[in-house]
């Protein structure tokens, strides 16, 4: 794959959606790096922050207001020293995110990757979204959750993703413009969206600066 078919990829998703598992048959077929827990893995290894440290981090933004209570208190420090914890792991996030869409073809899952990578020519952004109903069947049949204990997590994941990107990127998780293509996939087989993805990837045209 030369540079002008480069093609990176961003998948944000709503619990239960699907799109992780997109994400992942979507690299496959590219036969590109796919980073979802390869990314924390990633982030971890250059930063120095533990794995689980950064993988908690966005679910601490449940509570928006807690959330955006302790990202705000920093220390008296100057320079980076001087962000809180919450604002650190951000900044490890975007700069491991960045290093990883300058090195080729990806498919990167979550992490405000659509954010990061806004404006870089070579990379489509992509929102899978369904109805509550599909979502919570997913998580029954798929991810083997009692459909109370789905809804609920449903409901918790999806606030603090909406949360965490709300504060960190000042912009609305989900909304139509943060996006290239949207996709319900409650009425589209997960290799149909595949395929719908890479056709997309193949026609669409980049507006002229």
């Amino acid at each position: 794959m030369g540079n002008n078919d480069k093609k990176i990829i961003t998948i944000s998703r709503e619990f239960g959606s699907g799109g992780r598992l997109i994400g992942k048959r979507l690299a496959e077929k590219l036969d590109v790096p796919f980073y979802d827990k390869q990314l924390l893995d990633r982030i971890a290894e250059e930063s120095g922050f533990s794995k689980e440290m950064i993988k908690g981090a966005e679910m601490k933004a449940k509570n928006s207001f807690l959330y955006s209570l302790a990202s705000a208190m920093g220390t008296s420090e100057n320079g980076p020293e001087s962000l809180s914890l919450n604002e650190r792991f951000f900044l490890a996030q975007f700069d491991t995110i960045r290093r990883i869409a300058d090195e080729g073809s990806c498919v990167i899952v979550g992490r405000c990757s659509d954010y990061v990578l806004r404006g870089l020519p070579e990379a489509s952004h992509i929102f899978i979204y369904a109805e509550e109903k599909d979502k919570i069947k997913r998580a029954v049949q798929e991810y083997g959750i009692p459909e109370d204990e789905a809804r609920k997590l449903m409901r918790d994941t999806d606030k603090a993703r909406a949360n965490y990107y709300a504060y960190h990127t000042g912009r609305k998780w989900g909304e139509h413009v943060n996006y290239s293509l949207s996709i319900d996939s409650g009425y589209i087989e997960i290799e149909d969206i595949v395929d719908l993805i890479v056709q997309y990837t193949k026609v669409r045209r980049f507006s002229q600066a």
